[in-house]
């Protein structure tokens, strides 16, 4: 191992700066870096993989469609469901990495139950700026050595270390997938479905609203509003949760349940963003919010930019929102306004141009940001490890 990591050793000792690289899928997110291009591609090994243990250990080159297809194989997969935003830049799916899905800390729909990304980075090892290589973690789920420094890293876009491997807990496939869909029903009353739903003992693994203007290719009914509510498990539980929820919520919406491929496309044509991946044309905002905030975000951009497409996920603590093309700032104003000084906007896809002007990921506290300006000084004191790309 040690003689495979030289090479990235030695190019972080020099002294310059450099641009990390993995599978290439999500280019345009972030500002632009000015360095020294460094592929960790070469890393793709599986170092060892435990299905009994459910524990992974991989290189950060490995492509997130060759884990997939090996989880799959034993009936096992990543619960916070990565996803793949290939195509919403541009580029091919399944070309994205664990690398990468660790170093952004983006999670799909199934982080409304099984957690975030960092809740599932057990541990990891990494060569810090000044060409240290250190390790944090381990392969259990209850680690207390020392920092959780692999949470830390996830989600820092590569500004505090280069991954060289990557320990993640894996969890049993759902045997079946159903999609409880609630037509016809929006606003506050949308909202209340979709808390009442994750409030109950239904264990809803995913819940979703999609708005009457979002184009979904006949996976709903057109023009329709709709509340999705996904339930994951054995034959025998999910029919039992699901008709409790149809009592639950029964004279509140038309109720249709989609099952097998249906339930399956929907989910990751939301997953991927698929709606704003076929529009090229607009530029592409992700917003975490306070679940029961987010239909009154949305519609607040909405209201202002009418144009604007968008939906709700994790019942309503995400929101994406793609914008028309043009706009010298991308309706940052509006979109940062909306949120009204709770949650945080992204900036996740617009021209260069446009990024030079505005601050992709959202402006930190003074505190905070002193903070994190410490802790990036700790790791990275030179500040060689894509410099500029979080805008600081």
């Amino acid at each position: 191992m040690a003689d495979r990591l030289s090479p990235f050793i030695d190019a972080v000792r020099a002294g310059q700066s450099l641009r990390l690289t993995g599978g290439g899928s999500k280019p345009g997110l972030g500002h632009a870096v000015a360095g020294t291009a460094l592929s960790l591609s070469p890393l793709s090994q599986v170092v060892s993989y435990e299905p009994a243990e459910l524990i992974l250990v991989a290189e950060p080159g490995v492509t997130m469609a060759e884990l997939r297809a090996l989880l799959s194989a034993k009936g096992q997969a990543l619960a916070f469901e990565p996803p793949d935003l290939g195509p919403l830049y541009g580029r091919p799916a399944g070309t994205d990495t664990l690398g990468g899905v660790v170093a952004t800390g983006l999670s799909g729909p199934g982080r409304v139950k099984a957690g975030a990304v960092r809740d599932h980075v057990l541990g990891m090892t990494a060569i810090a700026g000044d060409g240290r290589v250190f390790r944090s973690g381990g392969k259990v789920v209850k680690n207390v050595t020392g920092f959780d420094l692999p949470k830390l890293l996830t989600g820092a876009h590569g500004t505090l270390g280069l991954m060289t491997e990557i320990v993640v807990k894996v969890l049993p496939a759902p045997p079946l997938s159903k999609t409880m869909v609630l037509a016809g029903i929006e606003g506050a009353e949308a909202s209340r479905v979709l808390a009442d739903a994750l409030g109950s003992a239904a264990e809803v693994g995913a819940a979703a609203f999609t708005p009457s203007y979002l184009p979904l290719d006949g996976l709903l009914p057109d023009r329709t509003p709709c509340v999705l509510l996904r339930l994951d498990g054995v034959s025998v539980s999910v029919a039992e949760r699901l008709s409790a929820l149809e009592r639950l919520l029964e004279g509140r919406a038309a109720m249709a349940v989609l099952e097998g491929d249906e339930s399956a496309a929907l989910w990751a044509c939301l997953r991927d963003a698929m709606p704003l991946a076929e529009r090229p044309d607009l530029d592409v905002w992700r917003l975490s919010v306070p679940p029961m905030t987010g239909m009154g975000v949305l519609s607040a951009i909405r209201a202002a930019i009418p144009r604007a497409l968008g939906w709700l996920d994790w019942g309503g603590g995400l929101i994406w929102v793609g914008l028309p093309g043009g706009m010298a700032d991308a309706g940052v104003g509006i979109v940062r306004g909306a949120l009204g000084g709770d949650g945080h906007a992204t900036l996740m896809r617009a021209p260069d141009a446009v990024k030079a002007r505005v601050p992709v990921f959202q402006p930190l506290p003074g505190p905070l940001a002193a903070l994190t300006a410490r802790v990036r000084a700790q790791f990275d004191p030179a500040g060689i490890l894509n410099p500029g790309l979080m805008g600081v």
